[in-house]
């Protein structure tokens, strides 16, 4: 799958077509906003109901990024879960998918605002996690010092294309942080030019969208 070399403060990173992140000289892969369980959550609480397979098509995603880049250590940015129940409840299939993935790498779940955590599926559990140039954590903190990585927002962006304005999940960089895009298949998108994260991102962003191949373009050139 094709990836798009990125720098932040110092670290060579590659921002994946797949919406994951990836740290070579680290062997890290990084990926946000999961949701892992969403239809689950959703039947539980007797709202519209989805055909309960987001869980195994992300995961699969998933596994297909972990033998591209054959990353020995994972994090997880937040929200890996729609809710704590969900992580009990995943499908059979799902479970022993994920199981199988996390066996024999270092995996550490960073938590969200939908998954505080503690989870119960091994690996380590952490509010943040601060490794060489960079800090991991679930949102982004306004005044945070260069190198930060983090999702909650599910930034999408704008592509024109021959049939009109194609809208894909897209990273967010700047010279102080990088924010991920959602990588689970049930997750909306807040765009990129919303106030929430024009607040945080400096004029001269670059917005890095995800698909067949990743596409960089200004952030906010022409923004409206």
């Amino acid at each position: 799958m094709a990836s798009m070399t990125i720098s932040l403060n110092g670290a060579t990173l590659e921002a994946r077509a797949s919406g994951s992140l990836f740290w070579p000289s680290e062997s890290l892969l990084v990926v946000s906003d999961m949701h892992l369980g969403k239809s689950d959550r959703l039947a539980r609480q007797g709202r519209t109901l989805l055909p309960p397979y987001e869980s195994i098509e992300t995961l699969s995603r998933l596994a297909d990024d972990l033998d591209a880049t054959e990353a020995r250590n994972v994090v997880c940015l937040g929200d890996s879960f729609d809710d704590l129940p969900a992580q009990t409840s995943l499908p059979a299939a799902a479970r022993d998918t994920l199981d199988r993935l996390m066996a024999g790498r270092r995996w550490i779940w960073i938590e969200g605002n939908h998954d505080p955590g503690p989870l119960e599926l091994g690996g380590t559990h952490l509010g943040q996690l601060r490794l060489g140039p960079l800090v991991f954590r679930h949102i982004a903190q306004q005044g945070a010092r260069p190198g930060e990585v983090s999702g909650h927002y599910h930034p999408k962006a704008s592509l024109r294309t021959r049939v009109g304005q194609v809208a894909r999940p897209a990273f967010l960089l700047d010279t102080t942080r990088l924010i991920m895009p959602a990588y689970g298949r049930y997750t909306g998108g807040l765009r990129h030019i919303d106030p929430a994260l024009r607040g945080l991102m400096a004029d001269d962003a670059t917005a890095i969208l995800t698909g067949l191949r990743p596409i960089a373009a200004p952030a906010f050139a022409g923004a409206a």
